[in-house]
């Protein structure tokens, strides 16, 4: 048996690219490798049954808190009077570029919040970490951070839009919209 959760989303899997965390004997998972090679560009053992899950959780929380950075960021930029898609072609080639980035900020710019990943299932994921975190004694304090606002944007109804509407918790806070407009 193997847990063998992945990444990427529906781009990734229509490419065949996904990143796939496999869990479970080496022998089982060098078996059936060349399985998940067919729908992923990225298959790594990561221990154990159970692991994959871990990692997935893991990579959900640095999805979730990335999103967040990212949505903070371009709502400052917005506040102070900067373009956020300047910003964006700024950094997103340094240190603070990110896949995520990529992404999310686009889609943020376009107002673009129909369901890819979406908040709601987040939200279950973020759960899972924090349970996760709770019973082996590694606190989370930025992951419930973002949960919180999950948990605001699912009250105000939105959590069947793609996490990216994160923005929208850092916007009404600011009193600001972001958008394309260059």
């Amino acid at each position: 048996m193997l847990d063998a959760p992945v990444s990427g989303g529906q781009p990734k899997a229509i490419e065949g690219t996904l990143s796939v965390m496999v869990g479970g004997k080496q022998d089982v998972f060098d078996r059936c490798v060349p399985i998940f090679k067919a729908m992923a560009a990225s298959v790594v053992r990561v221990g154990n049954v159970g692991a994959g899950n871990v990692t997935k959780l893991a990579n959900q929380v640095v999805v979730a808190l990335n999103i967040a950075a990212v949505s903070e960021a371009m709502v400052l930029a917005a506040k102070a009077g900067v373009e956020p898609e300047l910003v964006y072609q700024a950094i997103c080639g340094g240190l603070a570029g990110s896949t995520v980035m990529d992404a999310e900020v686009p889609l943020m710019l376009d107002r673009k919040f129909n369901p890819g990943f979406r908040i709601n299932l987040h939200i279950k994921d973020l759960a899972n970490a924090l349970d996760t975190s709770h019973e082996v004694g590694a606190p989370l304090p930025l992951t419930a951070s973002v949960m919180e606002i999950m948990q605001a944007l699912k009250t105000e109804g939105l959590g069947d839009s793609d996490h990216g509407a994160m923005v929208r918790y850092f916007e009404k806070q600011s009193n600001v919209e972001i958008k394309r407009t260059i």
